[in-house]
């Protein structure tokens, strides 16, 4: 793991990091998909910014990635836009660039 003190972010070998701000994002909402005990949470951000928190399995819970909208299943769109209460829609199905 490096650590770029110029451009403040730090990058790591797996999913994409998006910059470190001292002012948080406004959220929108955050959409459960879990099927079973294992966690898959989406969290939607007005910057466009996605955040899955999910478990891989017991012993590996909580893991964190951002993701693209193209990196997520249109399967698991379906279930996000399914999912989402009726007031955020329309901004999450913007973001996911969901037909």
């Amino acid at each position: 793991m490096k650590k770029n003190s110029k451009l403040g972010y730090t990058d790591v070998h797996h999913k994409a990091q998006y910059p470190k701000t001292n002012v948080m994002e406004k959220e929108i909402c955050t959409i459960s998909i879990a099927s079973t005990w294992l966690g898959d949470e989406y969290t939607f951000y007005e910057d466009h910014k996605i955040k899955r928190v999910y478990d891989n399995h017991s012993l590996s819970s909580n893991r964190t990635e951002w993701l693209e909208p193209h990196q997520i299943s249109k399967q698991n769109k379906d279930k996000l836009v399914k999912n989402c209460p009726e007031q955020f829609k329309e901004q999450v199905m913007q973001i996911l660039d969901y037909p």
